[in-house]
């Protein structure tokens, strides 16, 4: 066995151990819903058993969890993301998340040099909802008819079903936001012609 399956093996009887301790279970208990003997279960847990993919499943199903997510890999390259800068006319954009890794949602860092407002009648509208914070600077929020400037350290949440656009303010500003689906397609997918009315 390879040192990285080895890793791997221990991973995931730490895995098994820690869902088991979790929920307040006993070998035994455990043991009887997955219906292994507690005593198999108990070699598996301390290594002194190879894990079988037969008894993998039941132990997954009982702990209310996936194989999957009992023997994802443990290195810090599933953790640590890297975003890379993507630059449209007066917005450059990093991806904080994985594509829709967070329960359907996206998140991004949005610098955005572009002060000019939008005018009212080409605002863009989307099904969803849309939050941002303001990490620097002050942003622009225009809503309908009505223009709200959000300063550092304030946040925002509004339904993008009402024409909207956010800009720049007084200098550039920096914000986090947390797009669903459409948002995300209309925000971080449009052209670069439309990415210019929108963050």
């Amino acid at each position: 066995m390879e040192q990285e399956d080895v890793d791997l093996d221990q991973v995931v009887r730490q895995r098994i151990r820690s869902l088991r301790l979790a929920r307040g279970w006993t070998l035994d208990a455990l043991a009887a819903r997955c219906h292994i003997s507690p005593s198999n279960l108990s070699r598996i847990e301390t290594g002194r058993r190879r894990i079988a993919l037969d008894q993998l499943v039941p132990i997954a199903r009982a702990l209310d969890t996936t194989i999957d997510h009992l023997v994802e890999s443990d290195d810090d390259q599933d953790v640590v993301i890297r975003p890379q800068p993507c630059d449209t006319p007066g917005f450059t954009t990093w991806l904080l998340s994985r594509e829709r890794s967070l329960n359907g949602v996206t998140i991004a860092k949005m610098r955005i040099t572009n002060e000019n407002p939008s005018p009212t009648d080409k605002l863009p509208v989307h099904p969803g909802h849309e939050w941002f914070t303001v990490l620097t600077g002050t942003a622009r929020l225009q809503l309908g008819e009505r223009t709200i400037l959000i300063q550092e350290g304030s946040a925002a949440e509004f339904s993008t079903m009402t024409p909207h656009a956010i800009s720049a303010h007084d200098g550039v500003v920096e914000i986090l936001t947390i797009l669903d689906h459409n948002g995300e397609r209309a925000h971080l997918h449009g052209n670069s012609a439309s990415a210019t009315t929108r963050p």
